[in-house]
């Protein structure tokens, strides 16, 4: 039996993408700060100094002046997301390598949450779909999508333009479609519940 998968509106994806350019916004804003705090200290090292403020001015750059640039080529989100984490996890060993245990262990925090954030997006470009597989059924969650087998799935009850799905662990998914299924797709559906669950979708 052939798997059938179709793309879905998840809410926790669209929460995430719709708060990425305050990320960016939060992560320049830090790096720009972090930039002009170490301008003014005696011992100002001008290579250092500029390129935190031209990694900063990128960073607002692709913030305001691309703001559709993050939802066409979310590889390039990917990249900045990981430029971020790697500057943050940059000053905090600098910061424990000056002894500076609370502020590195602050940086620190915020590498990690970037880092976590970069892993998430990475899951977000593979797309938010649903899989019907004869093995079992794929479903998008973040930090990665999760997978059940049909003996843990107790019914899928399937429309053109939502599906919801309810596990024997007393989970249910809902999900709206970007796109109605077609008839075809829908009566697939059907079939596939008829021979894994003994019941018809409805």
């Amino acid at each position: 039996m052939n798997s059938i998968s179709f793309t879905v509106v998840h809410p926790a994806f669209q929460n995430l993408k719709r708060s990425s350019r305050l990320l960016h916004l939060t992560a320049g804003g830090l790096i720009l700060t972090h930039a002009f705090s170490h301008f003014n200290q005696a011992d100002v090292n001008p290579v250092y100094f500029w390129c935190q403020f031209i990694l900063a001015v990128d960073i607002f750059i692709l913030v305001f002046a691309g703001r559709y640039v993050l939802a066409s080529l979310p590889k390039v989100n990917l990249f900045f997301r990981f430029v971020e984490f790697l500057f943050f996890l940059g000053i905090s060993l600098l910061l424990f390598f000056e002894k500076k245990w609370m502020m590195g262990s602050i940086h620190l925090g915020v590498s990690i949450i970037y880092i976590y954030l970069f892993y998430c997006e990475i899951n977000m470009v593979h797309g938010e779909y649903v899989a019907i597989h004869h093995t079992g059924i794929t479903i998008p969650a973040l930090p990665e999508s999760k997978f059940y087998i049909w003996s843990n799935i107790s019914a899928i009850h399937a429309h053109y333009d939502s599906i919801t799905i309810e596990t024997s662990l007393n989970k249910t998914y809902h999900f709206e479609l970007t796109e109605n299924l077609q008839f075809e797709e829908l009566d697939q559906i059907h079939e596939i519940c008829r021979h894994y669950l003994g019941v018809r979708s409805f």
